[in-house]
């Protein structure tokens, strides 16, 4: 029986190591599609109010405009949001990725709106 999960778990482990960097794909791809949805919300907010929500206001002034809550990102990190924006006339959205730390590699990158 200790054969048997031993097996198991080598087995387990060696499918993780496979799969981990697709979630990681997954995470990243999912980011980008919520920062997309956020952008959208945003240019009715403005199209509406004609101007983009102030920092203060922030990204909870678009919720009307979304069919649900302000999502966290898939690391569970709320998206960074900045009005006026560092990369042109737009807010600038964000996700510091895996390590919630501005900068970073693989795993890690910042997911940004501009970009």
């Amino acid at each position: 029986m200790l054969v048997v999960i031993t097996i198991i778990a080598l087995f387990s482990a060696v499918a993780y190591q496979k799969l981990a960097p697709a979630l990681d794909q997954g995470r990243q791809t999912a980011a980008k599609t919520q920062i997309e949805s956020l952008k959208a919300a945003l240019q009715r907010f403005n199209i509406e109010h004609g101007r983009f929500p102030n920092q203060e206001e922030g990204l909870q002034s678009v919720r009307p405009y979304l069919d649900k809550d302000i999502p966290l990102d898939p690391w569970q990190n709320a998206y960074v949001y900045r009005f006026p924006g560092e990369h042109g006339s737009e807010p600038d959205v964000l996700s510091y990725g895996a390590d919630g730390e501005p900068g970073g590699e693989g795993v890690n990158t910042d997911v940004t709106s501009w970009q």
